[in-house]
């Protein structure tokens, strides 16, 4: 292995100690987060850098997170960061994903020399914009979106900046939320300070060599694995389902080249920005590669900065995925990662056919429900089927692609919230018939207990997740308000008794579905996984 001389003991003994420390960040913040979003789904991500803005360490947190990073500490570093300051930026143009993901980032100087950079990304309930949750669905700029923040310090020097907390709280509908849950990040970030200090104390110079030897290794590990895969030039295209402006669809196209060690994504031929909020800043887009990437090599391989090494990402300038300011951005994030994801492994299911499952939900099902007084703002990401893969089914009611949050639950919120759920199942026969049976979608119900404004933000509605090898294509997800069906993207104001049900989409189903083991069929039958009669687009 090239790199600093550490050898293979040490190497692990140090890697470990490294990834550690960002996993304990991720602890510290989620403890002493407030929100429910935070605290309960764990939406939010948590990183270790070097000096120089190469990730050395992460959790195992939120994939559209983490690979889009990267690009935060970059624009941190061009403000010349100092021993004790925290800069807090959200701007999707100077290194944020979208504008309710607010990300921390604190030089890492236990004795007072910068060595690296601690950084927390976490998704704030409200950071004002045109409606509660700061998402959306008709925005066309991203001015509707929330109050918006270059890379600016919240802390310098290490004395708190006021003037700039105050402006953040003053244009938030839930203030008291917002500071709780930077406290908690700006926390996380402070013990990864303490713990980085800890590990100079004990192994000296030797952990700044390996903060290099650590991504030589990932580097390594992941050029090997890409050059078992064979070369050549693979495409796929699919569409997304409008952008709440319009209901035209929005193609995606990928070019995906396997050369030796490499692997370069050209998404030449995808849509120029749209008018809605379906545009997706570059960071998001690589993000999503790097996620393909890792999902298709060995999980085992420490996820760093040298993972993201052999691995390049173009887009045209003005596209969907590399849009222009003042372009709205929000759902680029959430629902066009989820495209992304979906377009690059289906053109690697022709390299690696026994590799890749059929297509997942490919949403994340974004549900908002606030008052405009700022009394509360409900927030979630709902989670649907997972596609069938190539040896066994698809996985039932679980998050896929960019997002691994967990849900929310019933208990905390009914306290925490003016809901009520009434109802919360899995879909029967929403998942794909093949081989292997694509996972069931869910369906989530609430009753909403004061006057408030409704948000949805989806993707499959019209079209279900494609099968794979011959499987049939999962259920689309349905939006309903009072029984009546919305659009997929829509904000509407309803009164106190409404109810708000989302029903998810399943998972393609991958292979033959005269193939499926007459076993498996019974016991879907028996566990009520697949009702007598089925219907693709309706329960």
């Amino acid at each position: 292995m090239s790199g600093p001389d550490i050898d293979p003991v040490s190497l692990e003994i140090l890697r470990n100690q490294l990834e550690s420390v960002a996993t304990e960040m991720g602890h510290v913040l989620i403890r002493g987060a407030y929100s429910p979003n935070i605290k309960e789904r764990q939406d939010c991500s948590t990183a270790l850098f070097d000096a120089s803005g190469r990730m050395v360490a992460q959790a195992e947190h939120i994939p559209v997170h983490l690979g889009a990073m990267p690009d935060a500490v970059a624009a941190v570093r061009e403000r010349d960061p100092k021993p004790g300051d925290v800069f807090i930026v959200n701007d999707p143009f100077t290194g944020g994903t979208h504008l309710p993901d607010v990300t921390l980032v604190s030089t890492v100087a236990p004795d007072d020399e910068v060595v690296g950079f601690a950084v927390s990304r976490a998704h704030h309930a409200d950071v004002g914009g045109a409606a509660p949750g700061s998402m959306p669905p008709g925005a066309r700029e991203i001015y509707e979106e929330g109050l918006r923040l270059p890379a600016v310090r919240l802390v310098d020097g290490g004395e708190p900046n006021e003037a700039v907390r105050d402006l953040i709280l003053a244009n938030v509908r839930t203030p008291d939320e917002r500071e709780a849950d930077l406290r908690a990040q700006r926390a996380a970030n402070a013990r990864a300070e303490e713990r980085v200090g800890e590990l100079l104390d004990e192994h000296g110079e030797t952990l700044l060599d390996a903060f290099d030897a650590v991504i030589d290794y990932s580097r390594e590990r992941v050029e090997a694995e890409i050059a078992d895969l064979p070369d050549g030039t693979y495409r796929a295209r699919d569409a997304l389902e409008g952008d709440g402006i319009t209901d035209a669809p929005i193609p995606i196209e990928a070019a995906v080249t396997v050369d030796g060690e490499t692997i370069d994504v050209d998404f030449a031929g995808t849509a120029d920005q749209v008018p809605g909020n379906l545009n997706a800043p570059f960071s998001v887009a690589k993000s999503a590669v790097y996620f393909v990437v890792r999902a298709i090599t060995d999980p085992e391989i420490p996820p760093n900065h040298g993972c993201y090494e052999p691995v390049s990402v173009s887009a045209p300038e003005g596209s969907l995925l590399d849009p222009e300011p003042p372009a709205a951005v929000v759902g680029g994030n959430v629902e066009t990662s989820q495209r992304v994801t979906d377009v690059t492994l289906a053109a690697l299911a022709e390299a690696v056919p026994d590799e890749i499952p059929a297509a997942g939900q490919g949403t994340m099902n974004n549900l908002i429900i606030g008052d405009r007084a700022g009394e509360f703002t409900y927030y979630e990401t709902i989670a649907g089927g997972f596609g069938g893969r190539p040896s066994k089914d698809g996985m039932d009611g679980v998050q896929v692609g960019m997002t691994n949050t967990l849900n929310t639950p019933v208990e905390a919120m009914e306290t925490a919230y003016p809901l009520r759920v009434e109802r919360y199942a899995l879909r029967p026969s929403s998942g794909g018939d093949g081989r292997f049976r694509g996972g069931l979608g869910i369906e989530r119900t609430v009753t909403v207990e004061t006057d408030a404004t409704v948000s949805v933000l989806t993707e499959r509605r019209r079209t279900g997740p494609p099968g794979l090898a011959g499987g049939e294509d999962g259920a689309t997800g349905r939006n309903l308000v009072d029984g009546d069906p919305v659009p997929a993207k829509t904000s509407v104001d309803v009164a106190a008794g409404a109810t708000v049900s989302i029903r998810t989409p399943g998972g393609g189903g991958h292979g033959d579905p005269d193939e499926r083991d007459p076993a498996a069929r019974e016991r879907d039958r028996r566990d009520g996984k697949v009702a007598e009669r089925v219907e693709k687009s309706e329960d």
